[in-house]
């Protein structure tokens, strides 16, 4: 196994990371104070391609390979996990999503927009009262004559309140996954409503809405892949990639930690020296250090088989579980290692901890993870 980068993909990288430092990171302490959107990020996502990488080349896109998606999602969660989360919703969620189950119109109608950015994709899934458990949410969509009729509530949708177009499930027959569907819903639909959710403990910039379906009317051509009952499959494979794009971006999150470990570290004195020479900071740096390399192995062994067109679910899983726990140990230690000062949030510790910490709760939480993984090692679900 060859792990070297590629001369495109070091220099892609490398592009990444110098827009980020420049654009990005100068902005993200103070968005998060705000709660201001990262408008300036969007508009450098849009401009250098960003938003279209992974989307193919015939419709616009960049057609680029798993690897170097991993590798932008973790100089983004690197930089600004706010400004990552718009391009892994709107690309792992929803392009991705298109390009792998919607019909040929269907593709044609949104993936050429959204390459360009000009169309942002949301990935409606999450209820009020069924975030696990998908497979019993209550959204319903009604067929009346060639359209269906949607209604219900979705929440902690990234992207809610910006997206052009939601991927969204909803319940077309009986019980259980085989009776929910997706549906490509414009959201300037009549019924359609985001509302913007705020206070978060973190992700504080990032555009987080509740969304609520009155009675919104799509045509048949709004069933992705124009088939009923294929919903919960077309979840969990979105999820797939959406947790590549976490593991990439807790990596990103722990890079940041350990870079602002280090510099502090050999900055702060205590005792007559600085307390990089203490072993029990070292002690903390050096834990990190292998949490980052660990984090970012096992992201790459997700891109790397879904690069080959092996299956990826299974290492997917793990990734997002030790990415996602390794993210939270790394802010966390950054934080020990200011002391006092990484309480306030003149430094990134306090931030990188808040933003890390979700990443343990959505797409899939520590324990659904170790569920899946424990259900693929012994056969049996503990479901």
């Amino acid at each position: 196994m060859d792990l070297r980068l590629s001369d495109e993909q070091q220099a892609f990288r490398g592009s990444v990371r110098s827009w980020a430092d420049d654009v990005v990171r100068p902005r993200a302490l103070a968005n998060d104070r705000e709660e201001r959107f990262p408008t300036e990020g969007l508009a450098g996502l849009r401009t250098n391609g960003y938003l279209g990488l992974t989307i193919a080349e015939e419709y616009g896109g960049g057609g680029a390979d798993p690897l170097s998606y991993a590798l932008l999602i973790e100089e983004l969660g690197r930089a600004d996990a706010n400004v990552r989360s718009i391009v892994s919703v709107h690309l792992g969620l929803a392009a991705g999503a298109i390009g792998r189950w919607g019909t040929p119109d269907q593709r044609q109608r949104w993936l050429p927009s959204m390459a360009t950015g000009e169309t942002l994709g949301c990935f409606a899934l999450t209820e009020p009262d069924h975030g696990s458990d998908p497979a019993n949410l209550q959204a319903a969509a009604v067929r009346d004559g060639e359209s269906y009729r949607i209604t219900g509530r979705k929440v902690f949708i990234t992207n809610g309140s910006i997206a052009g177009v939601a991927l969204v499930m909803a319940r077309t027959g009986g019980p259980g996954a085989r009776g929910v569907s997706a549906f490509l819903v414009p959201t300037d639909a009549a019924g359609f409503t985001a509302v913007p959710i705020h206070g978060k403990l973190g992700l504080r910039s990032c555009d987080t809405a509740e969304l609520v379906l009155d009675d919104v009317v799509v045509g048949r051509d709004a069933l992705l892949g124009g088939v009923e009952g294929a919903g919960i499959k077309v979840a969990l494979s979105a999820l797939d990639d959406g947790r590549l794009s976490l593991s990439a971006s807790c990596t990103g999150i722990a890079q940041a930690a350990l870079e602002a470990m280090i510099g502090y570290a050999g900055q702060r004195e205590q005792f007559g020296k600085p307390i990089a020479g203490h072993q029990l900071v070292q002690e903390m740096i050096a834990d990190t250090a292998v949490d980052v390399d660990c984090a970012r192995l096992l992201t790459w062994q997700v891109a790397d088989l879904k690069a080959h067109g092996e299956a990826y679910s299974l290492a997917a899983s793990k990734a997002k579980l030790f990415a996602s726990e390794a993210s939270v140990r790394a802010a966390n230690a950054c934080l020990q290692v200011h002391g006092g000062y990484g309480y306030v949030d003149e430094y990134p510790a306090g931030k990188l901890l808040r933003d890390a910490r979700v990443t343990t709760l959505y797409e899939g939480t520590t324990q659904i993870q170790k569920l899946i993984i424990g259900r693929a090692l012994t056969g049996l679900s503990a479901f």
